[in-house]
């Protein structure tokens, strides 16, 4: 209680010495007291004073500390999104510590980099089992492999070693949502704001309670009720491709809706005259984030009391409503679908025009076989000009092979050259930064793009949104050269060459 004092002590000291006599009186301050003021800012949500103050500490002569000084400001600048900051910030930590091991997980985390983050979490849990970051670390990426009960033990876990971190608590219910355990996952969203500073003003607590009314109205109701499937143990339907669009047949509550095949989008997706007609009702309304100038974005979400798509059937399915609607499009937004949205695994047959889904899918003779991560989307691992690793979203809703503008500010061209503007428009509406930058190299395991034009988006608001900085998308165009299996048992994308 004294050692508490004395902290509170030096934060009111500090900061009337800064006002009365400049910013040189807090320089001049201990780097152990800066240390201290930066951890009470930090879990005070002040996260650029808790910046400030650990950058001061950070040549502190005392190594240990110096260590501790750039542990904490690594995880500031991650919850400002500064994720690049944060991951240069971190390769220079130069500890074996676990808890400085384990924030460097973090920052590789923020940067897609998931491969490195899960070796550095496991690097941690070898010197110190107990490490609760390097376990809620552990967690995270068990889920993104689809190992969901392995993942589930981690977050308990961590949750038991340090129970008041928020951020565990809400990958608990990532986690427990995954597993359609509605229930607990509104539990663990509770904890989550209880933990939160500001918790009753701050937006992110506003949407984690919208999150709780949307799962509390599946009280009575099993989510993703899936109809048994046919005697193979998987469906099979055919699919629609126009221009670079692929289409399926389906029904919302018994009325026929066209869908977009859309592995981009996280939850099945309807429009309002869709939802008005089909009597699919919002329930509340959740923040989303896509291609295009709006940014973040809040949506309706609401319940399809019966969705099937060809002759799959699935009752309570959680979907958004896209009210409002964003005007000055050149079309209507679509639609759309996806089968990993619902948990299932899925195939698809350009060639053939054919698309199966099923709980699990046989393996084939991929010609490629990339790793899979599945983090509200599906993601694969691609290098940029050789040597930039980035994440790519897999997106068969999409069109072009296009990367970030965050990525596309790493690549230091050979040459100069001339950026051509774009007319590109996504689920936020018009992107107007978008441009095409020319000669690039693109890398998926041996599948080699050598110097090709691709489309730069603005990825800022989705990257904030997952917590990690988006490298690119793959669409249609690249895609659509294979027959493309995302298995999600496996954690595999499979590509088999069309021809």
């Amino acid at each position: 209680m004294r050692r508490v004092l004395l902290i509170v002590g030096a934060v009111v000291a500090v900061r009337a010495a800064s006002a009365a006599l400049g910013a040189q009186i807090v320089v001049s301050t201990p780097a152990d007291v800066q240390v201290q003021l930066g951890d009470l800012f930090l879990a005070d949500g002040r996260y650029v004073d808790a910046q400030e103050a650990y950058r001061r500490a950070l040549g502190a002569d005392d190594a240990a500390l110096s260590v501790r000084a750039g542990s904490g400001l690594v995880l500031a600048l991650l919850r400002t999104g500064a994720f690049q900051e944060a991951f240069d910030v971190s390769s220079g930590l130069g500890s074996r510590h676990p808890t400085s091991m384990a924030v460097r997980g973090d920052a590789l985390w923020s940067m897609g980099r998931f491969e490195e983050a899960e070796a550095s979490y496991e690097a941690a849990l070898a010197v110190d089992s107990r490490q609760p970051r390097a376990r809620h670390g552990r967690a995270r990426s068990l889920a993104a492999r689809n190992r969901l009960a392995d993942a589930l033990t981690d977050a308990h876990e961590a949750l038991r070693l340090n129970p008041r971190e928020a951020e565990f608590h809400h990958t608990l219910a990532a986690i427990h949502e995954r597993l359609r355990h509605f229930d607990e996952a509104a539990r663990a969203l509770a904890s989550y704001i209880d933990l939160l500073p500001d918790k009753d003003r701050s937006e992110k607590a506003g949407w984690a309670r919208a999150e709780i009314r949307f799962l509390e109205s599946f009280k009575g109701r099993v989510p993703f009720d899936i109809d048994m499937p046919p005697a193979g143990g998987v469906w099979t339907m055919p699919i629609r491709i126009r221009g670079d669009k692929v289409t399926v047949a389906g029904k919302v509550n018994g009325g026929s809706q066209e869908f977009l095949l859309d592995t981009g989008a996280e939850r099945t997706v309807i429009s309002l005259e869709v939802a008005r007609r089909r009597g699919v009702l919002p329930i509340t309304s959740m923040q989303t984030a896509g291609v295009g100038g709006v940014g973040l974005r809040g949506l309706e979400v609401g319940r399809i009391d019966t969705l099937e798509i060809g002759g799959l059937k699935i009752r309570n399915v959680p979907c958004l409503i896209k009210n409002p609607p964003l005007g000055g499009l050149p079309a209507r937004e679509p639609e759309s679908f996806s089968p990993l949205a619902l948990g299932l695994s899925m195939r698809i047959d350009y060639e053939r025009r054919q698309l199966t889904i099923g709980r699990s899918l046989e393996p084939a003779d991929y010609t490629d076989e990339l790793p899979l991560r599945m983090y509200r989307l599906a993601f694969v691992r691609g290098t940029v000009n050789g040597s930039l690793a980035a994440t790519f979203v897999v997106d068969t809703g999409g069109e072009l092979i296009s990367i970030s503008d965050a990525t596309a500010g790493q690549i230091r061209p050979a040459t100069p050259f001339r950026r051509i503007p774009l007319r590109v428009y996504g689920t936020s509406g018009w992107d107007k930064d978008a441009f095409l930058m020319p000669d690039v190299d693109l890398e998926f395991s041996t599948i080699r793009f050598t110097r090709i034009p691709v489309v730069v988006l603005n990825l800022r608001a989705p990257s904030a949104l997952l917590g990690f900085q988006l490298g690119g998308i793959v669409g249609h165009r690249f895609l659509s050269k294979y027959r493309v299996t995302i298995d999600m048992n496996r954690s595999v994308v499979g590509l088999e060459s069309a021809h």
